[in-house]
């Protein structure tokens, strides 16, 4: 399978931002300037429930912080990844074993392995773009 069969496509990607409210943001950084951050804020204004995933903080955005996604009390929909590729198979493991509906992996991030994986464990897979992005541009502000 091609990197581009194992990536959501546009009626895919539009249907994940509309259905699923509920997005754990692995590697969320409490600094303002970062990427992670202005996703996660963008997100928090537009209604979804963000859940910041950083085992070196406490809160961040207002919200409890968790160490990894197994210490989350609730079900996540979406498992949105701000980590280095390596990390990426990892996390893809926790999101299978939590049940997560939506592995999906920010700007540069592509990891075809663990997309495959993700796949036959029944996850929609979103690699290599950004979800303020793709928001603004499918649902508009």
């Amino acid at each position: 399978m091609s990197e581009h069969q194992l990536s959501a496509g546009p009626e895919e990607i539009s249907e994940i931002l509309k259905n699923y409210r509920v997005i754990a943001v692995v590697g969320l950084s409490g600094d303002a300037s970062r990427p992670s951050y202005q996703v996660a804020h963008y997100l928090k204004q537009h209604g979804y429930r963000v859940v910041p995933v950083n085992p070196g903080c406490t809160e961040l955005l207002g919200e409890k912080c968790y160490p990894s996604l197994q210490e989350i009390p609730f079900p996540v929909e979406v498992v949105d990844i701000f980590r280095k590729a390596e990390a990426i198979p990892g996390i893809v493991e926790q999101a299978i074993a939590v049940g997560a509906r939506v592995v999906w992996m920010q700007l540069g991030l592509v990891e075809p392995h663990a997309a495959q994986k993700a796949r036959k464990a029944g996850l929609q897979v979103v690699m290599d773009r950004c979800m303020k992005i793709e928001h603004g541009q499918r649902l508009g502000d």
